[in-house]
């Protein structure tokens, strides 16, 4: 039976687990010896996803402090459990990210100084954007999040491209868990009458956001890595993304679908591709069966 199913007879059940959002916590290990091209061997793909990592740490923390904003004012307790779940769930996964940019910064790339550039902007925003923007606004990148975190889960290839073991334990699990709480925010930002206009606003802000920080920042991890003029391998990772069967080409009809009135993030179906990377993952003989060493208190 897999961990996210029933908790040991053991064990007391926390919120999470029987919302179907457990946190687990994990303790990934990134040492010296880590693959230095660990994303299809490729510097400029490599680089790309650790300024995505490097994002994770404050963007995610953001995203916790504005669902806690509205706590309060739920009642329904299979949404209070959801919500402890999805916040011991991005907590941990802003540790273990931590984990993999301090590798990152020990191969000279700049992780920590683009995370702490975001956390000042983002404190800016908290003190800026009224609440509801930015619930609105944590809607509006927990979609981002799900959809890319759907495409790793379902794409083999992506799998393939991840070649040290340690590093695509930490994006499998993160994949899995985004998926599991994609609906949290969403769930709340309608409980406090979030509107169709600001939600649309906060994601073409979201977007615009999210194209300039990670551009900027990915520039300065090739820069930093002595690759920016490399123009083979920038042409071959630059097609991979962005080409016409790159990751990101393939992501924009569901991208689309948030602009939809009345869209919800259950419309994208993972019930069942969930239920198989628990099986593959969890369960004794998976990825990260030796990895799990304990679950996280209720949030």
């Amino acid at each position: 039976m897999t961990e996210a199913a029933t908790p040991t007879s053991t064990t007391r059940m926390t919120a999470g687990e029987r919302a179907g959002i457990p946190p687990r916590r994990m303790d990934f290990k990134f040492g010296d010896d880590t693959k230095r091209y660990w994303y299809a061997d490729n510097a400029f793909l490599t680089t790309f996803w650790t300024t995505l990592s490097a994002l994770f740490p404050a963007g995610e923390t953001f995203f916790i402090d504005s669902v806690k904003n509205y706590r309060h004012v739920v009642t329904d307790q299979k949404l209070k459990d959801e919500i402890s779940g999805f916040i011991g769930q991005e907590a941990l996964h802003t540790k273990e990210h931590q984990a993999f940019n301090d590798m990152a910064d020990r191969h000279g790339l700049p992780s920590g100084r683009i995370d702490k550039e975001l956390w000042g902007l983002l404190d800016l925003a908290k003190k800026v954007f009224p609440k509801k923007l930015q619930l609105a606004t944590t809607v509006a990148l927990e979609h981002y999040t799900a959809i890319l975190a759907e495409q790793l889960l379902r794409d083999t290839d992506h799998q393939e491209n991840i070649q040290d073991r340690e590093a695509l334990k930490l994006w499998m699990w993160h994949a899995l868990e985004e998926n599991e709480h994609k609906s949290v925010a969403y769930d709340v930002y309608e409980l406090i009458g979030g509107g169709y206009f600001t939600r649309i606003f906060a994601m073409i802000v979201a977007t615009i956001g999210f194209i300039v920080f990670v551009g900027q920042g990915h520039l300065r991890m090739l820069w930093a890595n002595g690759t920016l003029f490399d123009i083979k391998d920038n042409a071959k990772g630059f097609w991979k993304l962005l080409g016409w069967k790159g990751l990101f080409p393939r992501l924009f009809f569901k991208y689309m679908d948030f602009y939809r009135p009345g869209f919800h993030p259950n419309d994208h179906d993972t019930v069942k591709l969930l239920e198989d990377w628990r099986e593959r993952m969890l369960n004794e003989g998976g990825l990260l069966a030796e990895q799990t060493y304990s679950k996280s208190k209720a949030a």
